[in-house]
């Protein structure tokens, strides 16, 4: 069995790893031809950089023909690749989509997201989403009376990219000396935004100030497989944690078959002052915590390449209470010749 990755973040190594436990072969391809992931697969090749569109579709077909490839797992181009699923098909290949197109769109504007997410289905923090100065005043008092502390993020973002808590008691030299990080100060924020009247949509957020879990997930056709709780410590350096909090497992549930989840996909959560959790994100990806979730005992990658093939799935009880972290190791790079 031959399942190609196209161009996404090094992380997809700890999956490549664990889908090499069930002795298939991993084509990966990158437009840097010296990418790291490349050290994890099995066969390495290099993507015309520049690509994007039907182009990029037209290439993508013509790779699974000329590779013999049965799975192609996407991350560039997910979206438009999973509109031309039947496409694929045609030719032999079953492409793995981790959602609709237009979840997939959803899954990537928070704003739209958390408007539209049901309470019976998961909880989230109090937000408003606002593109002016005007809302941004509004968001800020109306959230104010009911939380001790806001942030702000805008509604598309990666990595936590533009999470800032708003400082209502420093100013921005404090925060350079005194090294403090994704926070800003609310009054230079406000004084910044005088001189950009309207802005893309941001969301002004209730602070979760508590625990914070990533859920590693593997689920078929909106049904959940198996879903691993790793709990962060708070302390930089102490690790993570196997966890098993009932209401977590509750909403992942829901979520997965709500939106009808597919393959290997991360969701985050984070505690409110009172302890309670609340919805951050769905990643419809592998998280970079990966490798660490299955080390609870149960290889994500397996069962949810046994469930493509329809094996039987026999899911070992998980480690819970096990105390995981990681270790960077330095490799040669092998660039495409």
């Amino acid at each position: 069995m031959r399942i190609w990755f196209n161009k996404t973040f090094s992380s997809i190594t700890s999956v490549f790893n664990n889908l090499r436990q069930a002795g298939v072969t991993i084509v990966s391809t990158h437009t840097n031809p010296a990418a790291s992931v490349f050290l994890a697969a099995d066969e390495a090749m290099h993507e015309p950089p520049g690509l994007v569109g039907a182009a990029y579709l037209d290439w993508c077909l013509s790779f699974c023909q000329q590779h013999r490839i049965d799975y192609f797992w996407p991350a560039k181009e997910a979206v438009l690749l999973v509109r031309h699923q039947a496409d694929f098909a045609q030719i032999g290949t079953q492409l793995i989509a981790v959602a609709s197109p237009e979840t997939l769109k959803l899954l990537h504007n928070k704003g739209e997201f958390y408007r539209t997410l049901p309470p019976s289905v998961a909880l989230t923090m109090a937000c408003i989403a606002v593109t002016d100065s005007n809302g941004f005043d509004q968001a800020v008092a109306e959230l104010s009376r009911q939380h001790t502390a806001l942030c702000v993020k805008p509604v598309e973002s990666v990595f936590g990219l533009g999470f800032r808590i708003l400082d209502t008691q420093r100013d921005s030299i404090t925060h350079l000396l005194e090294g403090v990080e994704y926070e800003i100060p609310l009054a230079e924020l406000r004084a910044g935004m005088a001189h950009t009247p309207t802005f893309p949509e941001l969301l002004v957020m209730e602070h979760l100030p508590g625990d914070e879990w990533s859920v590693d997930c593997a689920g078929r056709d909106g049904q959940l497989l198996c879903a691993i709780q790793r709990k962060k410590h708070p302390q930089a350096g102490y690790g993570q944690a196997i966890d098993n909090n009932a209401d977590i497992q509750g909403m992942v549930e829901r979520l997965t078959t709500y939106y009808r989840l597919n393959g290997l996909f991360n969701i985050q959560f984070k505690a409110n002052a009172a302890g309670e959790p609340r919805l951050l994100e769905i990643n419809p990806r592998p998280s970079g915590g990966f490798g660490m979730a299955c080390l609870a005992g149960v290889n994500l990658a397996e069962v949810f390449l046994h469930s493509l093939q329809g094996k039987t799935l026999n899911i070992a009880p998980l480690r819970y209470g096990l105390r995981i972290s990681e270790v960077s190791t330095p490799v040669v790079l092998q660039p495409l010749g």
